[in-house]
């Protein structure tokens, strides 16, 4: 999916992945976060998360994202929130975080979360190196990443657009976070019913874009994008595809 194909399809969603309103809350529970606590969210799409708990536990939170579209709603979000005070969006590339156009503070975050976006550091273990100098030593670290719920072919892997070695199994996930010197101390996972309305979300909302703007030279590969994406998903993705965030501290 290409980032505008990403904007149109998401239109309507808060959340840019499969957790529910519940699940995120709980994943806010689950940090235990305190009054002041500083959160970095890299790829934070419409900053849902980080105006959430910022309202729930009086957080200070830094979102960066490449999208315009995305953030200008973060904005609002936080606005509606009652959290422009607390939170900042950032438009940059979150794979050169301490560059001079981010300028992030080493050391200095209680939580750093890349959901869903792990491909800033190529890849699970890539995206916790390049990531977890921004955080405390003893902060938290969110993964959000997909994962195979069982091996797939080469073909199945190809046909959901998740490379075969790109995921892992839920044990082959724990490896790479061991790997890259991290405890797994808790996770919350979607569920099929989420996972549904998460991508069953997008093809209401490209469907409506379709039919209001048939002429748009857009229009062919958002078509192609919904008729591959709802069978692939269907046919495969619902077997195969599972997704979670994963919450990490660095290993004694």
């Amino acid at each position: 999916m290409s980032l505008r194909q990403h904007e149109i399809a998401e239109a309507g969603h808060r959340i840019l992945n499969p957790l529910t309103d519940e699940k995120l809350d709980l994943l806010g529970r689950i940090c235990r976060l305190a009054p002041g606590d500083r959160h970095l969210d890299l790829c934070c799409g419409k900053g849902e998360m980080l105006s959430r708990w910022s309202a729930a536990y009086q957080t200070l939170g830094m979102g960066i994202d490449i999208s315009h579209v995305f953030l200008e709603a973060a904005v609002l979000r936080a606005a509606e929130l009652g959290v422009t005070d607390q939170v900042g969006f950032h438009r940059g590339d979150a794979r050169d975080l301490f560059g001079p156009e981010l300028a992030v503070e080493p050391g200095a975050y209680d939580v750093v979360s890349c959901v869903g976006a792990t491909w800033i550091g190529g890849g699970t273990e890539g995206t916790i190196a390049l990531i977890a100098p921004a955080l405390k030593p003893s902060g938290l670290m969110l993964i959000g990443e997909v994962y195979w719920i069982e091996t797939p072919s080469a073909q199945v892997a190809e046909a959901v657009g998740v490379g075969l070695t790109q995921a892992a199994t839920l044990a082959g996930t724990l490896d790479r976070f061991e790997a890259a010197g991290m405890e797994l101390v808790e996770m919350v996972l979607a569920d099929g019913d989420s996972w549904d309305r998460y991508v069953s979300g997008q093809w209401r909302t490209v469907d409506q874009w379709l039919r209001d703007h048939p002429g748009d030279p857009e229009a062919p590969g958002m078509r192609d994008f919904l008729d591959k994406g709802r069978r692939s998903h269907l046919t495969f993705g619902r077997r195969y595809l599972g997704w979670g965030v994963f919450v990490l501290r660095r290993r004694n």
